[in-house]
């Protein structure tokens, strides 16, 4: 059975309201959610980038089912790893163990802020791997001294922890990252439905550990509509990870888009009220291994009405389509 998902995504809503989207989301029957942690938008029409683990807390408190989980967090720039541990426990506690921590090399989008520069992606890759390891070590109780290569931990320890460990997931977008993620992850996340990637996961030791995949979808009754949302919003997503993960700044992408057309857009991103159009969008993903695929409804405006036709048409539609 395919889980179906859904995004908080703080690019594109305030605080308060992606608590709210998510409560209605947990009501409307969504198998899980993901929210993503940024300290910029992909674009200014989005609009919004809160704190998201002020967020995952408030949230934590205001749902009693979904599982809650970060789509990534980069342990390594904005945050020391030894901090995102801290962090982590205590959103498992909080949440009552339904929390599960999404890691990421990065993008300089968001980490440049810190001022710490932008390395190669094989230095990020190193820094992420020392990163897990530090945070498992900490997970793992007691005092954690360590002398890293890019990191150091002085007498660290977790006083509040949750009597099972984090379940760590680690983002993949080629060969390398997928060795670091079948090592050291719990589970695999991806947001193309590759299943070369899945098939990489497994040669390395990730073989039937969970995988989550994450689509952009844009609901409106008026396609047109959506499709315009869509295009103002998001057509940064087309231009995959090697460019996003580069550019620092969202004029950065507002420039590198500016050639991107409303049909690009659609040839991705499912736009409109037709649940067959967002099926076919969904089962690439299922078709090529993911077990869990969290949906991002473009537009924070848009999430109430999105969520309502998601319970009553779209999530009935995507599990008789995926379920058999």
């Amino acid at each position: 059975m395919v889980q179906i998902g859904y995004t908080m995504m703080t690019e594109q809503a305030g605080p308060r309201e992606l608590v709210d989207h998510v409560v209605r989301a947990e009501e409307a029957g969504f198998d899980f959610s993901v929210t993503s942690d940024h300290y910029f938008p992909w674009l200014r029409s989005q609009g919004h980038s809160p704190y998201a683990w002020s967020v995952l807390g408030a949230a934590a408190q205001a749902t009693s089912r979904i599982p809650l989980m970060t789509y990534v967090t980069c342990p390594t720039f904005r945050y020391h790893p030894a901090v995102v541990a801290q962090k982590a426990a205590t959103m498992q506690l909080l949440s009552q163990g339904r929390f599960r921590l999404g890691l990421g090399s990065g993008e300089n989008l968001n980490e440049h802020v810190v001022g710490g520069g932008w390395p190669s992606v094989d230095v990020r890759h190193e820094m992420l791997e020392e990163a897990v390891e530090i945070i498992r070590a900490l997970f793992a109780g007691g005092h954690v001294n360590r002398r890293g290569t890019h990191f150091d931990v002085e007498s660290a320890r977790l006083w509040d922890l949750p009597d099972e460990p984090v379940p760590i997931g680690v983002a993949v977008s080629g060969e390398q990252s997928c060795a670091l993620a079948g090592r050291l992850a719990d589970l695999v996340i991806a947001t193309e439905p590759k299943a070369g990637l899945l098939d990489s996961f497994d040669r390395h030791g990730g073989a039937g550990k969970p995988r989550v995949g994450q689509l952009p979808v844009c609901y409106d009754p008026d396609r047109d509509t959506a499709v315009h949302r869509a295009h103002a919003q998001f057509r940064w997503f087309g231009g995959g990870w090697k460019v996003n993960s580069e550019l620092p700044h969202p004029d950065a992408f507002e420039s590198a888009t500016q050639f991107v057309t409303p049909d690009d857009v659609t040839a991705s991103i499912p736009c409109g009220d037709d649940p067959d159009d967002f099926v076919e969008a969904v089962r690439p993903y299922a078709d090529a291994g993911f077990t869990e695929i969290a949906l991002v409804q473009i537009g924070g405006e848009s999430q109430p009405a999105y969520l309502d036709w998601a319970e009553k048409t779209l999530l009935p539609a995507l599990h008789d389509a995926l379920d058999k």
